[in-house]
């Protein structure tokens, strides 16, 4: 599944080259992904344009005019695809690249002059949702936390939520009503560099260990944005480059490897927590 710093990069690649733009036509081949596509969508969108696009959580959302909104989710396997009218040049916008356009599990067409998007899921876990108006999409992510990089994630807000708190603290950033847009790599990196034990129960948390966790967050996904995301199952933004940031991973998926911390000997274990792989150094992240 996407985490925030790979959804980032196709919202920069749609602003490139959708924002602006007015979508002519709408064919829906498949109304069953996680949600099924309402039958009246196309009636909805067609012949509008799309005026801004931007990233809430894990989400993309596509503006248009009369505060009209569509969010697509990618769920484990969607992607989204740029096809040119003369179908020699495939641009894959998302975080799985494939050379060529799949042929199957093309769900959703959205038709542009002169080109194309396909919504592309194998899985069908993703979702597309319509909203005709900013208090219905609010409503929708009313039970999500702040975004690390809004203001309302602050040391106040983490001070609050943590306290009292027995879930320990991998899984209290995983949870996207505690914070939203953090996903498994990228909470153990946060939890590494912040020298927190991922099993540490979030009552336990210190305000120096909060600061940690609030300055870190942003600079560990700032650096994976830059990098153009972690390529872990082949990532590629939409001008085919690959993301970069799995090559600086200190944690994720380094089992059995020297840590990468100064005078540190200790290599690298993987525990489950909640079914869910979690890498950590023993000796720079004691409990």
């Amino acid at each position: 599944m996407p985490e925030l710093p790979e959804v980032e990069i196709v919202k920069q690649s749609l602003i490139k080259g959708v924002q602006f733009k007015k979508i002519t036509d709408v064919i829906i081949k498949n109304r069953n992904l996680r949600f099924k596509i309402e039958k009246n969508l196309k009636n909805k969108i067609l012949n509008k344009n799309i005026n801004n696009i931007y990233r809430k959580s894990k989400y993309l959302i596509l503006k248009f005019d009369k505060n009209e909104f569509l969010i697509i989710h990618f769920g484990m396997s969607g992607t989204l695809h740029k096809i040119k009218d003369n179908n020699k040049i495939k641009t894959n916008l998302s975080f799985y690249h494939l050379k060529n356009l799949p042929k199957k599990h093309n769900h959703v067409y959205f038709i542009f002059k002169n080109f194309k998007i396909i919504y592309n899921d194998p899985r069908r876990f993703g979702f597309i949702k319509y909203f005709n108006s900013h208090q219905k999409l609010n409503n929708f992510f009313k039970n999500y936390g702040p975004d690390p990089f809004e203001k309302s994630f602050n040391i106040e807000y983490l001070k609050k939520k943590l306290k009292d708190k027995k879930k320990n603290i991998k899984n209290l950033l995983l949870d996207q009503k505690f914070i939203s847009g953090i996903g498994n790599i990228y909470a153990n990196e946060i939890l590494f560099y912040s020298k927190i034990n991922p099993l540490k129960k979030g009552e336990n948390i210190s305000n120096y260990e909060i600061n940690k966790i609030l300055k870190i967050s942003k600079s560990v996904l700032n650096k994976a944005i830059k990098k153009g995301g972690s390529s872990i199952r082949d990532f590629k933004n939409s001008k085919g480059k690959e993301g970069s940031f799995q090559e600086e991973f200190a944690v994720y998926d380094r089992e059995k490897k020297n840590c990468k911390s100064r005078n540190c000997n200790s290599k690298i274990i993987k525990i489950n927590i909640s079914n869910r792989s979690t890498y950590i150094c023993n000796y720079c992240q004691k409990k």
